[in-house]
């Protein structure tokens, strides 16, 4: 695809609102799935509101079935600027509340945010200048984890730690070009549609098994490490694990629908969970049947763990020591959840059909 728009670097003229050829910068549909976001919504909401972006500019908010009080601040939210619009995604999923979304949307260029993502100022300014330039279908940059307690500071440390997450360019950063896939995204609501959309069976990794049919389709995913959204990471260990061995039993899904896909970044978690387990039970068989070479599979969990606390000392520097502390309880949580929900898996796809956002 090519196209003759300017970058968002440079110019545009802020009086007009218009790009280097004289056109008036695309408007922008942002959308935002949300399920159990009151506390930090507003936030977010707040920081999109606030973009300074050039061109008009909605917000479309997906409310799934929140326990908490997400729905009344939304409502809040929309009486208080009527750029913000509420629809209804009665499964709480996120993939159905993305395509919920950007059906309801008015404008050509959808950009995505999560409820507790906060764009950088600049952000969409920036990220549709780089849609038009390059051509792309879709660009984004980077997954900006930041904590507030010690375990949630532990968290974010995991997130941009090639020791944490394996090292993807969205955690960890890189050099600004074509990719794989992005943190969230700004898309060209036609591509969205003609593929249509986001594959509604994914429960987790939709993003990344959308940007993939994206590139099959011959269109492009840009990164640009500039483009940084803040994301609040789970408050609690059960929040991690729960979220994690979720994520591992998706990954998995996404590598059998798509064996080309598979890499050693991917294999690393179920394998290091593996061998844990088997070096465990050998080790206590050994114990019991007196068996001293089965003891050797205590060797396993050991390894694991000095590597985890050696990699918790040095990943953990700049810390408070709390979140020193819980470093290694993050990285082992991440590792093992992650890893053992991709031995479990999930039950065989149902379809290759995608979303409905058509």
């Amino acid at each position: 695809m090519t196209d003759t728009w300017a970058p968002a670097t440079g110019g545009h003229s802020v009086a007009r609102g218009m790009v280097s050829d004289g056109r008036a910068w695309p408007s922008v549909s942002v959308v935002m799935p949300v399920l159990n976001e009151a506390r930090h919504l507003a936030d977010s909401v707040a920081e999109i509101l606030a973009q300074k972006y050039l061109g008009e500019m909605e917000l479309i908010i997906a409310l799934g079935p929140s326990r908490d009080a997400t729905d009344h601040v939304a409502r809040e939210l929309a009486a208080s600027d009527t750029r913000v619009k509420l629809v209804r995604n009665p499964t709480g999923r996120t993939p159905a509340g993305l395509n919920v979304a950007v059906q309801a949307a008015s404008h050509d260029i959808v950009a995505r945010v999560d409820g507790h993502g906060v764009l950088l100022p600049g952000y969409l300014q920036r990220a549709v200048g780089l849609l038009m330039s390059t051509g792309a279908a879709n660009v984004g940059g980077l997954m900006l984890a930041v904590g507030v307690t010690g375990f949630e500071q532990a968290v974010a440390r995991a997130y941009s730690s090639p020791v944490g997450l394996g090292g993807g360019s969205f955690h960890v950063g890189g050099v600004e070009g074509p990719a794989d896939s992005v943190y969230l995204g700004v898309f060209r609501r036609e591509v969205l549609q003609r593929l249509g959309g986001f594959n509604e069976h994914y429960h987790r990794a939709q993003d990344w098994e959308l940007n993939h049919r994206i590139r099959q389709a011959g269109e492009l995913v840009w990164f640009c490490p500039e483009l940084a959204v803040t994301y609040r990471p789970r408050s609690s260990w059960t929040e991690l694990a729960r979220q994690f061995f979720s994520t591992g039993k998706w990954r998995r899904e996404v590598i059998r629908q798509y064996p080309d896909t598979i890499s050693l970044r991917y294999l690393a978690p179920p394998v290091a969970a593996g061998a844990i387990a088997a070096g465990t039970v050998a080790g206590i068989l050994g114990v019991l049947a007196g068996l001293p070479a089965l003891r050797y599979g205590w060797l396993a969990p050991l390894a694991y763990a000095s590597g985890v606390l050696g990699a918790s000392v040095v990943e953990g520097q700049g810390l408070s020591w709390r979140a020193r502390a819980w470093l290694p309880v993050v990285l082992s949580t991440v590792h093992l959840s992650w890893g053992s929900g991709f031995l479990v898996g999930r039950r065989p796809h149902r379809g290759p059909g995608a979303g409905s956002c058509r």
